[in-house]
């Protein structure tokens, strides 16, 4: 199984981008999707979860800005991340658990760098 983690970018604040994780390999069910920032220094945290059927949690830092959201058919999953500050400067890496054909584990993406500046 594998992640690919895509769209980050610098982007100024007050602005925009989407990244996308799409999973990859012998899956036969990609459970959980979670989105997790890290600043240096500091451990990873998680920003957003989504469960296979929809149900969502965020961390208090990001909530009414970043909307998560998945494609089960793709096997993919979204983090919308509007009205950037600053402080969402991180790298950001998915994160899923998975039924695969080795059994059922959670795997990682190799991070992308969201940098917001002016």
């Amino acid at each position: 199984v594998q992640l690919q983690a895509s769209g980050g970018g610098l982007v100024q604040p007050g602005g925009s981008l989407r990244l996308s994780c799409v999973a990859s390999g012998t899956i036969f069910v990609v459970n959980t999707l979670r989105w997790y920032r890290q600043f240096p220094g500091k451990q990873r945290e998680l920003v957003a979860g989504i469960s296979r059927g929809g149900s969502t949690n965020y961390a208090d830092s990001v909530k009414g800005r970043f909307t998560i959201s998945r494609d089960n058919g793709k096997n993919t999953g979204y983090l919308q991340m509007n009205s950037l500050k600053p402080e969402d400067t991180a790298v950001y890496y998915c994160n899923v658990d998975v039924f695969y054909n080795e059994g059922y584990s959670d795997f990682w993406g190799q991070g992308t760098q969201v940098t917001v500046s002016s």
